[in-house]
């Protein structure tokens, strides 16, 4: 299949072939669920934890004799029904993450990318870079691929990984980016426009057309 190469100036530049193995895949909506699933996932801090009635710092006598009261027996303060107890099946310090198969994984990304392009969400624009650094600059190139003045969360695809387009883009909150080798589900699926640049088109041609190199 082809694709439309858009200049900084914004004006067709040229036509590009794009792999049907990467962007002309049918829409997988079960594996793009299971990826973005297991990011949020491995991106879990899983520090949340609560203290036992075992753990609890407290005297252990009984609050009150066991007989001759007419109240229910009660070892210490320390249960669960007091107020300053410990917690009943509370949360304790785990670790969230697991593993995706890396075809699946693979497939995902690949079937984001087929979905953004087919429904017209992608624009591939020619290499480019901001030698200042600065976030002005960077708008500058974009007004002109996108809409700036009624931005939508927008994700740039990168050839590589640019020190100086990063540090311009840190400060647009409607912007984010990823090198073509750092791709995210997650990222790329709640992106309203993707914008990528000639060269990420070109190896993610190259690398994700190939099911035989590892990932």
């Amino acid at each position: 299949m082809e694709g439309k190469v858009i200049s900084l100036d914004g004006k067709e530049l040229r036509n590009i072939e794009l792999s049907d193995a990467v962007f002309g895949l049918p829409i997988n909506e079960d594996v793009i669920w299971y990826a973005i699933n297991n990011e949020l996932a491995n991106a879990r801090v899983g520090t949340a934890s609560t203290k036992d009635r075992g753990e609890v710092h407290g005297t252990n006598r009984k609050p009150f004799a066991q007989k001759g009261g007419g109240r229910a027996r009660h070892g210490d303060l320390k249960a669960n029904i007091y107020v300053g107890g410990g917690i009943s099946f509370g949360p304790k310090p785990r670790d969230y993450s697991y593993a995706m198969p890396r075809k699946a994984k693979r497939l995902s990304l690949k079937t984001i990318l087929s979905l953004k392009l087919q429904d017209g969400l992608m624009t591939i624009v020619e290499d480019f870079t901001v030698e200042s650094g600065k976030t002005k600059d960077l708008l500058k190139v974009l007004s002109n691929v996108i809409d700036v003045e009624n931005p939508e969360r927008t994700v740039l695809i990168l050839k590589e990984d640019d020190p100086m387009i990063k540090r311009a883009a840190r400060n647009i909150p409607w912007l984010g980016y990823l090198t073509w080798n750092r791709l995210r589900a997650h990222d790329l699926f709640y992106a309203r426009r993707v914008v990528m640049m000639e060269g990420a088109s070109a190896k993610l041609n190259e690398f994700y057309a190939d099911e035989t190199k590892e990932s």
